[in-house]
């Protein structure tokens, strides 16, 4: 007997490559037979019994992260080098079974937000071609908008692994500094550098995650009630259009996740944010590869990627030491925020440029793209972009920024954004204290309040076991106002309840007292033969309190 998951997803994805048509996106492929039979190789291991949770999944890879067997590039031909090994986080993902089919284009040497400053071609946008990737990560995430794979690599120093995820529509997760190791990647600032995940869905980028990261110490676990950040109305201001308007739906959107949202002053990580390219540190740039870009002049370099790195060798030793006093300052102000708040709720970025609005400002697009990005490096922490509707067409994404070591925290709120729970109103056994609540219990459920239907509803005392009632709407005529709970399921909570609910139980639309229309348990009318009219007590408790056992 043998398995061939694998295989089957390696010829669809080399399939999608070519049917998409879009060869700006990679710098270099395997060979379609090589992967097959590697393929193949997992399969057989699956059927041999080997644990492998990623098996079968194609990826990815950043081409400034090196891959044994293709040459690393970091976006110019003339730096190319043959690794001699898989870098660490590659290594630990084909070890669980993961598929490398090729690596991608990137803004050279990671310098940049854009995804247009690659001599192998600008990355151009998975929903509109005319409009920037966004960078540096650019074809890794555009890989995963396309289907093209299951997950990519990208790397992060101001944004590169949140902004591009914003602009295709898809989840991008940056870890904690230093929780993936970064050995066998081209550094852009070496102390500042996360290796990140793209991902169709939290989850897949979650466990990519987990595998390539180092064991993490116990962090804070996300509360009962989480408390979310979110700037002062200015500092939302001057994105795109529709984007403030995306970003308070999305803050309310947050709020029906049982979130409290607490507004906060976030200027000192604005302030740090400018600090990563208008002061000393991108010294560190230079220190990676400045001494390449004096060395060779004609070698195929982006102009301003060249610009950004040899003006790195400018500032001095007294500079650096003023710019960390002065960034010591702004984290001893702007952190504070995470002592009283599980995470920091923002806009990934701040709008879309087309192409064409790049190339003829490349600097200061580029700027106003890293505005709520560049500071999270800078003072270790964890980030989770995530999309969030679309505006005229085009991805609109938000981003959880929180401590270091609160990834999953942070992959926790995103995933309650990303599928917001459901209330669902119970009138009779899964009432809190009676037999079937245990059944919301399991399913993740929360009691969230007592609450009345509106004065149009008739309760009856069905003929089961264990005893239920019976909700109808009758109508304001007939109908009274009936007691029940109101409570909060994951969606795929609700789902399962909804799967498995036996006749002659519903869910359907029940109108509560304050007008508001939620799911709600229900009676099909056919059940209510014999059945005894309970109405005039209340509510289900008080019928049993009254009856006589």
């Amino acid at each position: 007997m043998t398995s061939n998951n694998a295989v089957r997803r390696v010829r669809p994805a080399f399939a999608r490559i070519r049917q998409a048509d879009r060869p700006e996106v990679w710098i270099s492929l395997r060979p379609e037979p090589e992967v097959l039979a590697e393929a193949a190789r997992i399969d057989d291991r699956i059927v041999a019994g080997e644990r492998l949770p990623l098996a079968g999944l194609v990826f990815a890879v950043k081409d400034n992260i090196d891959v044994l067997g293709l040459p690393t590039t970091a976006g110019c031909a003339a730096y190319s080098y043959r690794p001699t090994q898989d870098a660490a986080c590659v290594a630990r993902l084909r070890a669980a079974g993961a598929i490398v089919i090729g690596k991608t284009n990137l803004d050279q040497f990671a310098t940049g937000l854009v995804g247009t400053r690659s001599p192998f071609g600008a990355v151009r946008n998975a929903w509109d071609p005319a409009r920037i990737s966004g960078g540096s990560s650019s074809g890794s995430a555009v890989a995963v908008a396309l289907g093209e794979v299951d997950f990519a690599l990208g790397t992060d120093t101001a944004g590169s692994g949140r902004v591009p995820a914003a602009l295709q529509g898809v989840v991008g997760i940056k870890p904690t500094v230093g929780a993936v190791p970064t050995s066998g990647v081209v550094p852009a600032c070496r102390s500042l550098d996360c290796v990140t995940v793209f991902a169709p869905d939290v989850s897949l980028a979650r466990a990519v995650a987990e595998v390539m990261g180092d064991p993490a110490p116990l962090s804070r676990a996300l509360p009962a009630r989480p408390r979310v950040a979110v700037p002062l109305a200015a500092q939302v201001a001057g994105l795109a259009e529709g984007w403030p308007e995306a970003f308070a739906a999305a803050v309310a959107r947050l709020r029906t996740c049982g979130v409290e949202i607490v507004e906060v002053d976030i200027a000192p990580l604005l302030e740090a944010a400018n600090l990563l390219y208008g002061g000393a540190f991108v010294a560190e740039r230079y220190a990676a590869v400045g001494e390449f870009i004096e060395n060779h002049p004609d070698a195929d370099l982006d102009a301003t990627v060249a610009a950004i790195i040899l003006a790195g060798a400018a500032p001095s030793a007294a500079d650096l030491f003023g710019d960390r006093e002065r960034l010591e300052q702004l984290g001893a102000e702007g952190l504070e925020v995470f002592d009283t708040c599980d995470a920091l709720l923002t806009p990934t970025t701040t709008g879309h440029p087309r192409i064409a609005e790049v190339l003829d400002d490349p600097v200061g697009a580029n700027g106003r793209l890293g505005r709520y990005t560049n500071y999270a490096n800078l003072f270790g922490l964890a980030a989770v972009a995530v999309p969030a509707g679309l505006v005229d067409g085009l991805p609109f994404g938000v981003m959880f920024t929180g401590a270091p070591r609160s990834d999953a925290a942070l992959a926790e709120l995103a995933t309650r954004f990303a599928s917001p729970p459901v209330q669902i109103a119970v009138f009779g056994a899964h009432l809190r204290g009676q037999p079937l609540n245990r059944q919301l219990v399991a399913l993740g459920g929360a009691f969230t309040a007592d609450v009345r239907t509106a004065p149009a509803y008739q309760m009856f005392a069905l003929r089961t076991v264990p005893a239920k009632p019976g909700l109808v709407h009758s109508g304001a005529i007939r109908g009274a106002s009936v007691v029940g709970e109101l409570w909060t399921l994951p969606a795929a909570g609700f789902a399962e309840l909804v799967a498995s609910l036996p006749r002659p139980m519903a869910i359907g639309s029940v109108e509560l007292a304050d007008g508001q229309f939620v799911p709600g348990f229900l009676c099909e009318p056919s059940a209510l033969d014999g059945a005894e009219d309970i109405t005039g007590a209340g509510g289900w408790r008080a019928h049993l309190a009254a009856t006589p056992e």
